[in-house]
């Protein structure tokens, strides 16, 4: 297992115990560039070197400063800092940098999309810490909840969202479980017995949407449209599959790669087609991509696909088990004529 991020403990009122968080992301691409020197073909390495020995003779190289020797500067006014060092940064009196002191409980849709930032994985400190770590996840399960807390970290404080892990968190969901020692009635529909953190953006890092969405025109929407559009909803509609994206441009990048490697004709993009000032009715549009996808829709795995808009305005963190499944309706079934009974 890798080293945790973060180390410390919860703490809800009274009731307080350790944790530790690990980064739930990672880069999974391949593709990594240097800086070459398009003359020699050498790397080309950056150093930090002090800005007057540049002004001074700045066609020599200048002699590199030592990393000991660099401190964090705050510029209070031009050109003119104070310097921070290190050890005085890592004894900041901020008490989230050791306890994440749960400040409120809030509904799983009350937070929009937008302040979601990065996912953590918690996991208990060691063994002796479980029992609680386990008893307030299944109270979060049991009212629907995210706790709300601070965290320290990166060099700033952050908001962040306590929430069970869900269970559709990758392709591969393991198979639900219960604690023995949980007395709920609701069963647990994770299937990950751990907890999940998230980073959120304060609000003042959100810019105002009037400022984009306001210069948007308001037209009459007509209804024949708007039917054959949720139709085209209707029928391209499938379980989420996170296995089934990858990561178009890398793979340019790689048959790029490849091709200069074996010295081969480079691969280009091909120029649009000219639409020659040709306009395409929308209601045209639309039914010719509902006639289009009644072959090649892609089958659904999943039986639980709604056909009906989510209720909820935030993410579905938590996955109800006693939800019932929905087979996918076709979207004009055929009739079938009574059986005549014969004397």
């Amino acid at each position: 297992m890798a080293r945790p991020y973060w180390s410390g403990k919860i703490q809800i009122s009274l009731v307080s115990f350790g944790v530790k968080l690990f980064v739930a992301t990672e880069a999974a691409s391949d593709i990594h560039f240097h800086m070459i020197d398009r003359r020699t073909g050498e790397r080309v390495r950056h150093q930090n070197v002090a800005s007057s020995a540049i002004e001074r003779n700045p066609d020599e190289a200048a002699d590199p400063v030592h990393k000991s020797d660099i401190v964090k500067g705050y510029e209070y006014s031009h050109g003119r800092y104070v310097t921070i060092e290190p050890d005085e940064l890592a004894h900041l009196r901020v008490p989230s940098k050791r306890t994440m002191d749960v400040a409120q409980f809030v509904d799983v849709s009350s937070i929009h999309p937008a302040f979601f930032e990065k996912p953590y994985f918690v996991v208990p400190e060691d063994d002796s810490q479980t029992e609680a770590f386990l008893t307030i996840r299944q109270a979060l399960i049991d009212t629907n909840k995210i706790a709300l807390s601070r965290i320290a970290f990166g060099g700033r404080e952050h908001i962040i969202a306590i929430a069970p892990a869900p269970a559709h968190l990758t392709a591969k969901s393991s198979t639900p479980t219960k604690s023995k020692k949980s007395k709920s009635t609701k069963s647990d529909a994770t299937g990950h017995p751990g907890l999940m953190a998230y980073t959120l953006r304060y609000a003042a890092e959100l810019r105002d949407p009037a400022a984009y969405f306001d210069s948007i025109q308001q037209h009459a929407i007509n209804a024949d449209s708007l039917s054959l559009a949720k139709e085209l909803i209707h029928r391209k509609s499938s379980a989420f599959d996170p296995t089934q994206f990858t990561d178009g441009y890398e793979a340019a990048v790689k048959e790029l790669v490849d091709a200069k490697l074996k010295h081969a004709p480079i691969p280009r993009e091909e120029p649009a087609p000219r639409t020659r000032g040709k306009v395409i009715h929308l209601m045209d549009a639309l039914r010719k991509s509902v006639n289009d996808t009644k072959t090649t829709a892609p089958k659904s795995t999943d039986t639980n696909v709604a056909t009906k808009p989510a209720s909820r305005k935030g993410p579905t963190l938590i996955k109800s088990a006693t939800s019932k499944s929905h087979p996918h309706r076709e979207a004009k079934p055929a009739r079938t004529s009574p059986k005549r009974k014969t004397a």
